[in-house]
This record gives C-alpha cells, structure tokens and sequence, in this order.
C-alpha cells in the first residue's frame, strides 16, 4: 500500500464511516507529498508546528495556480463575494480582521454576548425535545413499533441553525435560502470535487450568493441596527472600526456557514458516540458529575471532531522543513487535524474515548492564529444539547451503526442518525434524572438572570 493510495482511501466514501485505521498508516509518514505536489501532515507535533509558522500561508492567492480572475466570475453583482474572510487571510490584515469580529462576537471583549444567549439555548433545546414525542420517522402515523427520531433532522442541525441566525440577527424562515448557499461552500471545500481551481471558482460563486443574500438584509433594514453581531460589525463599535463594508458581508456569510455546519456535525457525533459508549451516557444522565458535560465535550473535539483536515487551505510562502521533510515554496499543504489528535506519540490509548483524561490537548478547534474563534459558543451548545438529550430521551438505542454518512471527508459527520426510544421525559426541572437539588453544568452563566 502506497502512502498516496492511503490518502486516496480517506478521501473515498466507502472509509466514511471509519477513516482512524487510515490515518494510522498516514502517520508512517509525517509530511507526505501526494502526486499533485501537494502536501498532506499528519502528526500532532508537525500540525502544530505549522499552525503556528507564519511561512504558512492561509491566503490561496499566494498559490502559483490560482485563478486571479476565478473570484469575479459569478461574483459581478456583489464583489464583497471575492473579499477574502478572516480565514483567508494572513497577517496583518488577518489580525485586524480578527480583532473586530471577536470584539463583537464574545470573550474576551464582549462575554457578556454568549453568555446571555445561555437560558434561550436551553430553551431551544427544550422545546426541540418535547416537539420528539409527535415525531415519527416519516413511516406515517401508523407506524408501530417504538417511536424513532433522527437527531440529525430534528435536533442537531434545527438547534444551531437558530441559534446562529438569531446571533446574527438573521430571519429563520430564510433556512431553505441560505441553506442551499451553504451546501454550496461545503461542497467547494471537498477535495474530491474538483481541483483547486474549479473549486476555488465555485467557492467563490456561494460566497457571492451569501454575500448578496446579507446586502439585502443590510438593505431591508433601512439603516437601523439591532443587538445582534451584524449589526455591530456594521455600526463600527471597538478599535480599529468601522470593518469595510465588503468585508462585513464575506465574514457575516463565513460565520453564518461555519457558525452551523460544524456544529451540527460536533452534536451528532456526540450522541452517536455515547450511544456507543452506554456507560458514559449513563454517567451523563445521573448528573452527579458537574463537569463531566464540559469533559465529554473535549474528548469528542479530539475523538470524533467535526473537521477532520483542512484541505489545501495552506501554502508554504518559503520552503518548510518539518518532520525531517522539506516542502517546497508555493505547495499547498493539507493538515489532518483528527489523525493529529489520535497521534500516539502525543496521546495515551488514542482510539479509546475516555472524557476522564488527565491531559487532553486537542485540534478539534484547529490552533495558531486561526483557532476557531466561535469555540465558546460551540462548546456550550454541544454541551447543553448532549445533555439534555441524555437526561430526557428514555432508553435511546441506535437503529444504525454505521450510520449513512455526509459526502464530506473533510467536514465529517452522519447525514442522518436515526435513534429509537421509549419516550421523553419531562424538561430537566420537572423529571426524576435531575437530583434535587442539581443544577446542570452549563447553569451558572445564567441561573442568576
């Protein structure tokens, strides 16, 4: 077996379901270069090497292929579809970027955004849950047997969806608009569909929509802003404002695609995990242990994370040598985040998932300059949604294992996970699985509203 024929394994739909054996026989070779000239890095130390070299670029334009006219095409109506986004970019212009959303967005200048959001997330969450107990699997409602939901459809992705667009002051009812455009982008990001080019232009043509989609909320509002992170990006608020307009519209259209995707991929591999795994649901479901939700939710970040590599998204801007391999100047670069955190050589028993470890250093939220600054909503969310899942489906058991799997290797997750149950108990105050007394985890940021 050839190093490039293992990668070509990984990216093949049939590995979908289980792609850890592989990355196994990846990391045999750290820093790979794969027939293209690309380059694929699979071990924690080189990954974060890289992550934090500045010879790394996340600017696509510094690519000797890429397609200076690629960007306009499609985009002729808003030109805030070809302005590059946060992740794009590098630095300087990178950190200026950075600086203004995460002004606006959360920790560390403005925690009081995220953690207002905490009692409507239980909310959502709550009213999801109770909708489960008219729920069927689409069989009609003569079907027999045990009621069965697919915490895909009804759950993981309905929750962040909301949460996302009432962060960015974004209608609901337009799910079925943006949703297509989003499909769009992700599908631009997997390597096997198309090179870099076609996917570049491709890529470029979503991001248009998206952008032209925001140009008109911007429009519909007629000047007037809200509390919502739109509208603070719009009105200029913290150093270095106001953020160009184009740039407002191609970062909003990121977070509205990133601030969902990832997260629903993040909630179903959490539950499918713990289905696997009873006795860690169960511990979950006591809810005798405070911290055993934020536990969980770290040791899925480096067991099942939600983004399994960044494909092409670096290029070398000088030549690299790492893991005694250099790659040469102008070569794009591909880090398997997900083989890293399952690195033996940095991990203890990788392939065991065990939220009690002493020491758990992860990439589930990627690392350098580019972490993923929407971490603590992401983290909350996961952590309420498994919960609360935990404590109120009765005797939840997996009608399928595998489950059917998204097309994306990249951003990996089960395109439906179908899961029978007995019934739903009660919301947390109510019913017997809360100790009196018990308050969840993820309460104290906003049991004192």
């Amino acid at each position: 077996m050839t190093q490039t024929s293992t990668w070509q394994q990984i990216l093949d739909y049939s590995h979908r379901a289980d792609p850890y054996p592989l990355y196994a026989e990846l990391r045999k070779t750290p820093v790979m270069r794969l027939e293209d000239g690309s380059y694929v890095v699979s071990t924690y130390r080189e990954i974060v090497a890289l992550l934090h070299d500045p010879r790394l670029s996340s600017d696509l334009r510094n690519l000797p292929e890429y397609d200076a006219d690629a960007p306009t095409q499609g985009a002729e109506e808003c030109p805030a579809g070809s302005t590059p986004t946060v992740i794009d970019t590098d630095p300087p212009e990178h950190d200026r970027v950075r600086r203004l959303l995460t002004w606006n967005f959360g920790p560390p200048h403005a925690p009081r955004r995220i953690d207002s959001m905490m009692p409507d997330l239980f909310e959502i969450v709550t009213s999801e849950i109770d909708d489960f107990a008219s729920e069927d699997d689409g069989a009609g409602k003569d079907r027999s047997g045990p009621p069965r939901v697919d915490i895909v459809n009804d759950f993981a992705y309905p929750f962040p969806v909301t949460v996302i667009c009432h962060l960015l002051g974004v209608p609901r009812d337009d799910e079925p608009r943006f949703q297509a455009m989003s499909d769009a982008v992700i599908k631009a990001t997997d390597p096997t569909t198309g090179g870099i080019t076609e996917r570049q232009r491709r890529r470029a043509k979503a991001r248009a929509d998206l952008a032209q989609y925001f140009a008109e909320l911007v429009d519909a509002r007629h000047g007037q802003l809200g509390d919502d992170l739109l509208s603070g990006l719009l009105g200029g608020d913290g150093p270095e404002a106001p953020m160009p307009y184009e740039q407002v519209l191609s970062n909003a259209a990121l977070l509205l695609v990133a601030g969902h995707e990832t997260t629903v991929n993040l909630i179903t591999n959490g539950m499918f995990t713990l289905l696997r795994h009873p006795q860690v649901l169960d511990r979950l479901r006591r809810g005798d242990e405070p911290d055993l939700a934020t536990r969980v939710v770290e040791e899925l970040l480096r067991y099942e994370p939600p983004v399994q590599f960044l494909a092409n998204s670096r290029n070398a801007l000088d030549d690299i040598e790492v893991g005694g391999t250099t790659i040469p100047k102008g070569s794009p670069v591909t880090l398997v985040l997900a083989s890293g955190s399952r690195d033996p050589d940095f991990v203890p028993d990788p392939d065991r998932f065990d939220p009690d470890r002493e020491h758990n250093e992860h990439l589930g939220f990627g690392g350098g300059i580019h972490y993923c600054f929407g971490a603590p909503l992401a983290r909350p969310e996961t952590q309420i949604a498994l919960t609360e899942l935990a404590h109120r489906l009765k005797n939840p058991r997996l009608v399928a294992d595998p489950p059917p799997y998204r097309a994306s290797p990249s951003l990996r997750g089960p395109r439906h996970l179908l899961v029978e149950i007995d019934g739903v108990h009660p919301a947390h105050h109510d019913h017997a699985p809360h100790p009196p007394g018990h308050t969840p985890p993820y309460a104290h940021s906003w049991s004192s509203r």
